[in-house]
């Protein structure tokens, strides 16, 4: 294809924050700058949409690959997608106008400088999922915590700044180290090009180091347990476009991370320490699960919640399993649906409440129940339900799980029991029960802008849970090539 489409997807935010950045409304608050951010995100998932009809899933090859000379005889500015990349591509530019709308109730003062920050944020992100050289591939990895951070520290509640620096430090301090096994790579094979270190291999001798030295990062912002611990300040502060976008892509970077360059490149190195990944998978699933059960703030509960989830991840993906693999992306992509709707469902309550504790609601069944209903179907789809996306992902996982390692399958799977247990009793205390609060006679149901966000959360939430074909169509050649590379390495 001669049209540079994916430096399009990538660039195209970047303009419309720079047409932003020049508006005459220095207030930045009319309607013209929400309306110039829309459109803006809008054709950008529409050209992601088109990027996916004329992608050819029969193939495992890149494609789209646009290779450029970036800094001569040392770095080339080298994209491209395969079955892999493209749904989180799509995911990425179908959130940002989600939350460009949600921006009407919840964000009060700097509303132009918030939404260049979110146009700016979506470039980085489409670029680390379209980076086919590791250098590219780290500047736009590391360059999406400053947008975040800055929407944090800026926008976010009365912590705000301790949770930034906390969210800051953690991630870029667990990504120096993957910088240094970059600048190694270049060394030991002479090129940073993914595709060439595919064919290439790396080295034996220097894998055990330098899986590390890519997991310390990747397990920072996935995050895994231990060093999850920034992620629920960093939600329980961030305004609530901020929280959907932290949940939804941010912690995808690293899940796919994971499947691209550590199995992709480290193969050995993935097999000694894949007892390790499931070791802390399995407590994340586990620990993190019974946590969210004692939390009395929704936005912490659902933050806990998305570490557990993302245990699940990294359990398929180290499965190296054809259906532990593909339910780790599917997963992903569900929980970025899911988990988006259920921080903006918080944002409802939390915008006309300006509460975000459980013991604050119950009982507003009758009062608000178009938002009953919504919130409703995000719960069931965050236990993983049959007939949405949660399930598809989670059974997948655990038939990959079971098949390499049954011990751990079935520890996992108590993980889904919880994982009932504590969302259906956060659903209980905030719908159901009696109403105490007589304050929350006032609360009114989910306006326009609303009902548009969470249902069009809801249709490929309900869509991919009873039809995942298109999902699994687009993403199963590339899996079952990565699997056959990793399988040829080892033996």
């Amino acid at each position: 294809m001669s049209f540079p489409i994916l430096s399009s997807l990538i660039l195209l935010p970047t303009i419309g924050s720079i047409f932003l950045f020049f508006s005459k409304d220095k207030g930045g608050n009319s309607n013209t700058i929400k309306y110039v951010a829309l459109f803006t995100s809008i054709v950008n998932f529409l050209i992601s949409i088109y990027l996916w009809y004329l992608f050819d899933p029969t193939t495992a090859d890149f494609q789209f690959v646009e290779d450029r000379v970036w800094i001569k005889g040392f770095v080339n500015y080298k994209v491209g997608v395969d079955g892999i990349s493209i749904l989180f591509i799509i995911l990425t530019t179908f959130i940002t106008p989600l939350c460009i709308i949600s921006v009407n109730n919840s964000v009060k003062n700097r509303l132009r400088d918030f939404l260049i920050a979110i146009l700016i944020m979506e470039s980085f992100m489409i670029g680390v999922f379209c980076a086919l050289d590791l250098i590219i591939f780290y500047l736009f990895f590391e360059a999406g915590l400053i947008p975040m951070f800055l929407i944090i520290g800026i926008w976010g509640g009365p912590r705000r700044v301790y949770s930034a620096f906390k969210f800051f430090l953690y991630t870029l301090l667990g990504s120096v180290l993957m910088l240094v096994a970059i600048i190694s790579i270049y060394w030991i094979n002479g090129t940073t090009d993914v595709v060439k270190l595919y064919e290439l291999g790396i080295d034996t001798k220097y894998q055990n180091l330098l899986w590390l030295a890519f997991f310390s990062s990747f397990a920072v912002k996935t995050p895994m347990w231990p060093v999850h611990t920034w992620l629920p300040d960093a939600h329980v502060e961030a305004p609530t476009a901020g929280s959907v976008l932290l949940a939804a892509i941010l912690l995808k970077m690293a899940g796919y991370g994971f499947i691209r360059f550590s199995i992709g490149l480290f193969p050995e190195a993935s097999e000694t320490f894949t007892p390790l990944i499931y070791t802390l998978s399995v407590i994340a699933i586990i620990f993190t699960s019974l946590i969210a059960l004692m939390q009395e703030d929704m936005k912490k509960l659902i933050a806990y919640s998305s570490v557990a989830h993302m245990g699940f991840v990294t359990l398929g993906i180290f499965t190296i399993q054809q259906q532990g693999v593909e339910g780790s992306i599917i997963q992903m992509i569900s929980h970025g649906l899911v988990s988006a709707a259920l921080f903006l469902c918080v944002g409802v309550v939390y915008d006309r409440m300006h509460s975000r504790l459980i013991s604050t609601y119950g009982g507003i069944v009758t009062i608000v129940p178009k938002y009953a209903v919504l919130f409703m179907i995000f719960t069931l789809a965050a236990l993983g339900l049959p007939g949405t996306s949660g399930f598809i992902g989670e059974f997948l996982i655990l038939m990959g799980a079971f098949k390499d390692n049954f011990l751990v399958a079935v520890i996992a799977s108590l993980g889904v029991i919880i994982g009932a247990a504590y969302m259906l009793w956060l659903y209980k205390r905030v719908v159901f029960g009696k109403l105490v609060n007589n304050d929350l006679r006032k609360l009114t149901d989910v306006d326009t802008s609303e009902i548009i966000i969470l249902i069009s959360l809801a249709i490929p939430t309900l869509f991919f849970g009873f039809y995942p074909e298109p999902l699994m169509n687009t993403i199963e050649v590339s899996v079952q090539n990565l699997i056959e590379m990793y399988n040829a390495s080892i033996n």
